[in-house]
């Protein structure tokens, strides 16, 4: 067991791939673009259905005001 835990730190210890951190920063940066996208997303569809709410809101309220409702207008 002891001579496989060798032969396994020296090739370890030797190969630059083990030690290559150039690889990281990018999947770093993948990982917040991920979170970032999920966030936005979320934001915008929140955003997006109050912004359907007010605009079916207003929708009523101008078909009240064509039928005469609500205005406070006599005639």
């Amino acid at each position: 067991m002891q001579a496989l835990m060798n032969r396994i730190r020296r090739f370890g210890g030797s190969s630059s791939l083990v030690r290559d951190e150039r690889g990281l920063s990018t999947v770093e940066y993948v990982i917040l673009l991920v979170i970032v996208a999920v966030l936005a997303i979320g934001t915008w569809q929140k955003f997006g259905s109050k912004v359907r709410e007010n605009i079916d809101d207003s929708s009523t309220q101008i078909e009240g005001l064509k039928n005469g409702e609500g205005s406070g207008a006599t005639d």
